[in-house]
């Protein structure tokens, strides 16, 4: 597999406050999360971004999970009785569509605003989601298991990489899938990620990323691969200017998804 990083600091970046006990959360992120949370569903707000890049998202997440379970993507409810677990699922914003695709849904963030808003937000929808104000350590711990996790956009802003997608691979039940996106560590990402996207054009509040703390396919595949689970498939996510949307490509240089399965038993 090529790199596309560039090669790291060489001082280490120091992470972020956790909050108390062995939970892999930065406490500062949470908070800064939980102060946005009245615009989760406001889609020229500051979460404008996430709706955006939502189709391209959805239709990562749906074909994954229906060629690795082998179902009928042209159908209605092609996850009918999946069980999803959407780890950081913020406002829901990808909870709703999973679940509207016949997935039983179960979403998970340390901010308790934010789950507040997605189940408000969920109950008007007629939408049936099992929204809790707790953490991916604490389901393991509870020794909850799902046939697809998600965690879509929140990699990046956890303090130990490695333990996250270790804790998210013990969330798959044996013959599952996990499926992750996040930001690549190029000197490409930190020009369109943080100086164009948050500076100049505005398109998210400055400091929502860290480059530092963005991961390499390569540091990626080796946490899955450490994690017990099968090498991933990568897609990239690009904007058009032209054309005002986010699309699927080749090219993983900035934003990029990953799905990997879990051997059955």
């Amino acid at each position: 597999m090529t790199d596309h990083a560039e090669r790291p600091p060489s001082k280490s970046p120091q992470p972020g406050t956790r909050e108390p006990g062995a939970r892999n959360v930065d406490a500062a992120e949470v908070a800064r999360f939980q102060r946005m949370a009245q615009a989760w569903w406001d889609p020229t707000g500051d979460f404008r971004p996430l709706h955006q890049i939502a189709p391209a998202r959805l239709a990562f997440v749906r074909d994954a999970l229906t060629r690795h379970f082998e179902r009928d993507i042209g159908g209605r409810y092609p996850l009918k009785d999946l069980t999803a677990l959407d780890v950081g699922c913020g406002g829901g914003l990808m909870s709703e569509p999973l679940a509207r695709l016949g997935a039983r849904v179960t979403g998970i963030d340390p901010g308790e605003e934010n789950v507040a808003i997605a189940r408000e937000h969920a109950a008007a929808q007629g939408l049936d989601i099992d929204y809790r104000a707790t953490t991916a350590e604490s389901l393991l711990a509870a020794g909850e298991t799902f046939d697809a996790v998600l965690a879509l956009e929140v990699v990046e802003h956890v303090p130990d990489v490695g333990a996250f997608v270790r804790t998210c691979a013990g969330l798959v039940r044996p013959g599952g899938i996990i499926v992750l996106s996040t930001l690549n560590r190029t000197a490409k990402s930190y020009a369109l990620a943080i100086v164009a996207a948050e500076y100049v054009l505005g398109w998210l509040p400055r400091g929502t990323h860290q480059w530092d703390r963005f991961v390499t396919p390569d540091e990626l595949a080796g946490h899955l691969a450490a994690a017990g689970l099968s090498a991933p498939r990568f897609r990239g996510m690009a904007y058009s200017p032209f054309r005002d949307d986010w699309s699927l490509t080749d090219d993983i240089d900035v934003n990029y998804l990953a799905a990997a399965a879990k051997p059955g038993e």
